[in-house]
């Protein structure tokens, strides 16, 4: 016999609690349940060791705002992302006044976002990078700076024994989040409700579409070693790098062609005490040549469990396993005869990517340190351990008939009916959680969203909902305000 729920969401990370947590309030009748393949929730992509834990607002990362062939900087995607994160910040504010369980002092910190360049050429970028940004509203108080001393102030550790031509700009107002305590916290409120539930250590082994369009799953439990039977009207596939697997077990039809390209990443990490309470700051410099725009090196403050410490890197590295807890035939998996040739072709196409990860995967730890010493020249190798971070599964789409293209952001595949929706790619993911996730709901619930009840509700929880807060600078500075507030932030 089945077991029937309206939805259910496969992976237990950030996505699929938000969307969990979205829908609940506005249907508080829908029975919900997620499944998690671990011991517990937000363990891979959402474990706060596995991502740089920063709020992508577009403050600090320059592969956002890339020089055109005119010699001007393209800000479009900055301001997209900023107002993406906006979005959360809104939602995570309102459960913050909802709920007195939700504690945002857990999980986000106001931390400085700084960008860093060196050398006469890219601070000509990044002063016209500052010129422009700094007229928006989003950016408003962004500062720019070659000045040593104000540099020293910004930034102590990078300013110790500084000898290169430096510029740097700052936004007081960035963030520091840890996404996997926000996931609990969440999932805290979600389980207030008898109609949601939650079940780890379950593994999908298949997923197919019935006669009346609702979804079977067959779900093996690792504590019973039973198979389990579960029929949903919507199902959301939101498990970081296996989505790809799981999304060709759907095998819709718009799944033909996808497959992934893994990499990985560590980083180095200090949590010496005399150290981290020195720098303040999440600072982003330039990727180097070949290098995938994640890899951008940035050297970070982390709260993590209330505890300071450092992360440099990440050091990108190529990888066959698509998860940290995956497996090494996870890209031979993945291979299917509708998608060998996009995934040729991507590889042969981007060969200098290719080989640029390979050469990254034999670099040392000499040369990992190195690296830091270009940000913070006084580093000691005693005080800094070489950590594994989560792997980060690009996607690989079908392109012009036969071949592929390499997609560097996130992407949404759905099943002709919209019943299914699978979540893919990578940065700046969990940051526009929120904003993805009403995305999701916009499409395949878009019978109810349109109704004056949703609406309402929506616009209570995100106030710029369907709104362009930039030209708005009543609404946007009244918003922005309240916003940073209740979430403990200073503007």
């Amino acid at each position: 016999m089945n077991i029937k729920k309206d939805v259910v969401c496969i992976g237990g990370g950030i996505m699929s609690v938000t969307l969990a947590r979205l829908l609940q309030e506005l249907d508080p009748d829908l029975d919900i349940t997620i499944y998690e393949k671990l011991s517990s929730c937000a363990l891979e992509s959402s474990q706060s060791i596995n991502n740089a834990g920063t709020g992508h607002a577009g403050f600090c990362e320059l592969n956002y705002t890339p020089m055109n062939r005119q010699q001007l900087v393209s800000v479009d995607r900055a301001l997209k992302i900023n107002s993406e994160f906006e979005v959360s910040l809104q939602f995570w504010s309102f459960l913050t006044k909802k709920y007195k369980s939700f504690k945002p002092k857990s999980f986000i910190t106001q931390v400085p976002h700084i960008s860093l360049v060196k050398g006469d050429k890219n601070i000509s970028f990044l002063k016209k990078r500052y010129e422009v940004l700094s007229k928006t509203l989003p950016f408003k108080g962004m500062q720019f700076s070659r000045s040593k001393e104000t540099i020293k102030e910004w930034a102590p550790l990078i300013a110790e024994d500084l000898k290169d031509n430096i510029a740097m700009t700052r936004v007081k107002y960035g963030s520091d989040v840890d996404f996997e305590s926000l996931s609990h916290q969440m999932l805290k409120i979600l389980s207030l409700n008898k109609k949601f539930s939650i079940h780890v250590n379950h593994e999908i082994k298949s997923i197919s579409q019935t006669d009346n369009k609702t979804w079977d799953i067959k779900i093996y439990c690792v504590k019973s070693k039973k198979i389990i039977s579960v029929n949903a009207k919507f199902i959301f596939l939101g498990a970081g790098g296996s989505t790809i697997h799981l999304l060709q077990k759907s095998n819709i039809k718009n799944q033909i062609g996808y497959a992934g390209f893994p990499i990985n990443g560590e980083w180095l990490i200090c949590k010496k005490s005399s150290i981290t309470k020195k720098h303040f700051s999440k600072v982003y410099g330039l990727a180097g040549p070949r290098a995938p725009p994640m890899s951008a090196p940035h050297l970070d403050l982390r709260i993590i469990n209330g505890k300071r410490q450092l992360m440099f890197g990440p050091f990108a590295s190529f990888t066959f396993k698509f998860l940290k807890t995956g497996s090494y035939l996870d890209l031979f998996k993945s291979i299917r005869i509708q998608n060998i040739l996009p995934m040729l072709h991507v590889f042969i196409c981007n060969l200098n990517l290719l080989i640029y990860l390979i050469k990254e995967s034999a670099s040392s730890y000499k040369d990992k340190m190195n690296a830091l010493k270009e940000f913070y020249p006084l580093a000691n190798e005693k005080d800094w351990k070489l950590a594994s971070a989560g792997k980060r599964v690009q996607i690989i789409k079908p392109y012009k008939k036969i071949g592929g293209k390499l997609e560097f952001g996130t992407e949404v595949v759905w099943s002709d009916d919209l019943s299914l929706a699978a979540l893919l790619g990578a940065s700046p993911g969990a940051s526009t959680s929120v904003f993805s996730m009403l995305n999701v709901i916009e499409k395949s619930f878009k019978g109810r969203i349109n109704s004056k009840v949703w609406k309402n509700k929506i616009e209570k929880m995100v106030p710029s909902y369907n709104q362009d807060l930039s030209k708005q600078p009543s609404l946007f500075n009244k918003t922005r305000r309240s916003t940073y507030k209740t979430l403990g932030f200073k503007i």
